[in-house]
């Protein structure tokens, strides 16, 4: 996790407004105690209800801080891996990842072509106005078929590169989009090439949120090609 997402990115708002909101709960609570005591029971009411609904909204924006753990900024156009590949077998590649988080991978991968795909979150017009840049998380490495009938019936392989968490802003705002309002669009992208042994290539995402890839080493031709 890059340390400018915690800083000026929204976790650190969601982190702030979970602090902030916590110690008006801890207020409230000790308003309930000082209530209880003196057996007040409008106070006591009253300190309750403002203990429960600040305590479940500092959870709330606690949770929504931790779901965004995996993403990036996108300022720029933002190079996100290089990907290159080492054929092992007939349609079988050992590809290396090195991603722009810090992970290398090496993964096996069946088919003729490579396939990379990535999750984008924008914001509402007024959070962007706040200062929130859109965010972005790769999602999964596979390979492809370029043969329907191939893709249909030849096994797959397929990477997953989120970590398999089971809370996700993501997933979130696409099932339950009215919970979500700042979020304006979340959407996937997807880039990929043909494999071929000792081709490299490099991978980034556009400020509009799609992946291009571009070779940096050719490829070697298949027989036949």
């Amino acid at each position: 996790m890059p340390a400018e997402l915690w800083n000026t990115g929204p976790m650190a708002w969601l982190l702030a407004a979970a602090l902030v909101l916590a110690l008006f709960a801890l207020a409230a609570l000790a308003g309930l105690v000082t209530a209880l005591r003196r057996r007040r029971p409008l106070r006591i009411l009253s300190r309750l209800t403002a203990f429960l609904v600040l305590a479940l909204l500092a959870l709330a924006a606690s949770l929504l801080a931790v779901s965004l753990h995996g993403y990036d900024r996108l300022t720029d156009e933002v190079p996100v891996a290089t990907i290159g590949f080492t054929q092992t077998g007939v349609q079988a590649f050992s590809a290396e990842l090195a991603l722009a988080d810090g992970r290398h991978l090496v993964l096996p991968v069946l088919g003729d072509e490579w396939q990379l795909d990535a999750r984008v979150l924008k914001w509402a017009p007024w959070a962007v106005l706040a200062g929130l840049d859109p965010l972005y998380q790769l999602d999964r490495f596979s390979g492809r078929w370029r043969d329907i009938d191939n893709e249909l019936g030849a096994p797959r392989s397929v990477h997953d590169l989120t970590g398999g968490r089971a809370l996700d802003l993501w997933r979130l705002a696409w099932r339950h989009p009215h919970w979500l309002p700042f979020v304006d669009t979340d959407y996937g992208s997807s880039a990929y090439l043909p494999m071929r042994d000792g081709a490299r290539f490099q991978v980034s995402l556009s400020p509009l949120g799609g992946l291009v890839a571009r070779a940096v080493v050719p490829a070697t031709a298949a027989p036949g090609d």
